[in-house]
């Protein structure tokens, strides 16, 4: 039995030692090998690297519909079958153009906008319906865009006038031939010579009606339009309105290119303007900028006497300029290029796109513009501008309000001077609406009809006064 056991423990302490010995091995082998040189660990990295990117290239197959689903919904064009790179096309596109993905919009794998996406020029909802700024971003020329589509219907107007050179009237005076009788008077006939101007135009509908500024056809004894393609028609002046600066010229001609008119109402400072025209006889000369400002009045411009709410700009406007359209990105006339400050560098100015149309529409009409008018001179009243007033005891007015619009000035005969009307009377509401401002009094009266009553709130010399006038026909020049 003590022998079997002996032998049974020496057998036990046999196998322990092989597996003694076999584990060291073992450690020594994976000590001489490192993880790495496993081929088992290369197929799980393998295996795992795979797994990512089929992971990201399904969310990029998935999310690229959803973008450009918005786009086929609002076009309703049909779809075709593209390969992937043309999907990715079209998704990076739409990132560019920001297009925003709407929750729950889907499109079927496999569908696009438009048919065999080829390039920016075959995809609409990428380009047509962005905006000038995007599609300066996506390299798309909107500014040569609009003058391609404007610039066939803009042209030159050359006037020319004959200015007659008098001798001063006081040698035709009685008195003064009683005394010198002919000595030094000039006998020299009166001297004649043809003044020449330029200045550009638009054409309004096909049928000829040309669109200018009045002061570039003013006292002009023949007028001259000069196409783009250089054809040169003899024009005739249909009407001018001195007021507005806007005049009319219809030739004889058909079939004319003619330019689409925006909405002046609509714009906002910061918006994208072009002008076209002819400044210093540079014919077809592009400029571009912003909308500077709206709304600016004609005392601000320094011609007050006009009757314009103008739009200012940056884009550049310069002699020869005159009369030509001023556009926004998609090409509409917004505006007619009227004016400049001397001595500054950004500052243009336009007519309001609808006010010009409304009045080029009425000298069609009637080759002229009626205008109302109450024959008053008026400044906004301030405190700094009581105080003059009061000081000057000369004028013998007294002012008792700070507020409101004081009458410095009436013209005979005048609706105003009819109407009881009195120096340094304080207009303070017209037809119930209170007035603090010149520029709201003109603008009342200007859009009043000529003999419609407008009902005045007066305060004279600290006494409220009621009147009512009714407004008369400005008298300007009546058209040709």
């Amino acid at each position: 039995m003590k022998q079997l056991d002996k032998e049974t423990n020496t057998s036990d302490l046999l196998e322990k030692t092989v597996a003694l010995s076999s584990t060291q091995k073992s450690v020594q082998c994976s000590a001489k090998r490192p993880l790495y040189a496993d081929w088992r660990f290369w197929l799980r990295q393998s295996l795992s690297f795979g797994l990512m990117t089929a992971a990201s290239a399904a969310t990029v197959v998935w999310v690229a519909p959803q973008v450009i689903s918005r786009s086929v919904a609002e076009t309703a064009v049909p779809s075709s079958d593209v390969l992937g790179s043309e999907l990715v096309y079209a998704y990076k596109e739409a990132q560019l153009l920001e297009v925003p993905i709407e929750p729950g919009s889907e499109l079927a794998a496999g569908e696009v906008l438009a048919a065999d996406i080829e390039g920016v020029e075959d995809a609409p909802y990428l380009l047509s319906q962005a905006t000038g700024t995007e599609r300066l971003v996506s390299g798309a020329n909107f500014i040569a865009d609009a003058v391609e589509r404007t610039g066939p219907a803009v042209v030159r107007i050359n006037s020319a006038r004959t200015v007659v050179s008098r001798a001063p009237s006081v040698f035709d005076d009685p008195f003064f031939r009683e005394f010198f009788g002919d000595m030094g008077v000039p006998n020299q006939p009166s001297q004649r010579r043809v003044e020449n101007g330029t200045g550009s135009g638009f054409i309004l509908d096909a049928n000829g009606t040309i669109v200018t500024n009045a002061h570039v056809v003013e006292g002009a004894d023949q007028v001259t339009v000069t196409f783009k393609d250089g054809r040169e028609i003899r024009g005739e002046v249909v009407g001018e309105d001195p007021l507005t600066d806007v005049a009319v010229i219809k030739v004889n001609a058909s079939n004319l290119p003619t330019v689409t008119v925006g909405n002046s109402d609509a714009l906002r400072p910061g918006e994208w303007a072009i002008a076209i025209g002819n400044p210093l006889g540079l014919d077809n000369t592009v400029t571009a900028g912003i909308i500077s400002a709206t709304g600016r009045t004609s005392a601000q411009i320094r011609v007050p006497d006009k009757r314009v709410q103008f739009i200012q700009t940056d884009a550049a406007i310069n002699p020869g300029n005159s009369g030509g359209p001023l556009l926004n990105e998609r090409g509409e006339v917004i505006g007619v290029n009227t004016a400049i400050i001397g001595n500054a560098q950004g500052l243009g100015f336009a007519i309001p796109i609808n006010q010009a149309r409304a009045i080029a529409n009425e000298l069609v009409a009637k080759g002229r513009v009626d205008h109302a008018y109450l024959g008053i001179q008026m400044r906004t009243l301030t405190p700094a501008l009581r105080e003059e007033i009061n000081a000057n005891s000369r004028q013998g007015v007294r002012l008792s309000t700070n507020e409101g619009v004081v009458i410095l000035g009436i013209s005979r005969n005048s609706p105003a001077a009819q109407a009881g009307l009195q120096l340094g009377d304080v207009i303070m509401a017209m037809n119930g609406e209170s007035v603090t401002d010149a520029t709201r009094v003109q603008q009342i009266v200007a859009d009043t009809g000529v003999g419609d009553a407008i009902a005045l709130t007066l305060n004279r010399q600290g006494q409220t006064v009621e009147l009512s006038v009714r407004p008369g026909t400005y008298p300007v020049q009546a058209g040709r």
